[in-house]
């Protein structure tokens, strides 16, 4: 059972105490009665104040709350966003580093081949030049013999020892004056022209 006594400035204006010989005096009576009820619609306006000023701060404090919420939620999505970026950028550095070191790996082994390509191709024109300079000297021997043969017959210079040229070395053929290969022998006009002079 509810025990709360619920007294309104209305229900203190109208209470009628009643009337009985030798009581209270009435206009004592009416004007504290007055009082209690200004007194009491003065708390009840009180009242309605603080409950108004208690819900407006009730809802300053969600609002708080939520706003505190929002920031800390906003603040732990920086924060991971955050990490997520330095992890991306390292990942990505991570990456452009392999693939500038791959690509290094593969230009200087590029660069080795053309190298050894060189290094080749140089061997190649050395051993050629050799063997040409082997096959005129092999060509100029040989004419020298024939002309000093030739000059022998014609009686124009003493019988002379002529030292027989040195076999010439197995050497590739030597492209003539027209493009084909040669076998290292002058042709016959060649050898009659330097006979007739």
């Amino acid at each position: 059972m509810d025990e709360t006594f619920h007294l309104t400035p209305l229900d203190v204006r109208r209470y009628d105490f009643g009337k009985a010989m030798r009581g209270y005096q009435p206009e004592r009576v009416e004007q504290f009665r007055t009082q209690v009820a200004d007194e009491l619609e003065r708390l009840t306006r009180q009242l309605v104040e603080l409950e108004a000023k208690a819900k407006g701060f009730h809802e300053q404090l969600r609002a708080f709350r939520e706003r505190d919420k929002a920031l800390n939620d906003a603040l732990v999505s920086a924060q991971q966003l955050r990490t997520e970026i330095r992890e991306g950028a390292e990942r990505e550095a991570q990456l452009i580093v392999r693939e500038a070191r791959a690509e290094g790996d593969k230009e200087l082994e590029a660069k080795r081949n053309d190298v050894r390509r060189l290094e080749l191709h140089l061997d190649e024109l050395e051993r050629s030049r050799r063997s040409h300079l082997a096959q005129i000297r092999l060509m100029a021997e040989r004419q020298l013999s024939e002309v000093m043969a030739a000059e022998q017959m014609a009686g124009l210079a003493p019988v002379a020892s002529v030292p027989a040229p040195a076999p010439a070395p197995s050497l590739p053929p030597m492209p003539n004056a027209q493009g084909a290969l040669g076998t290292g022998t002058p042709a016959a006009g060649s050898t009659r022209t330097a006979a007739t002079k």
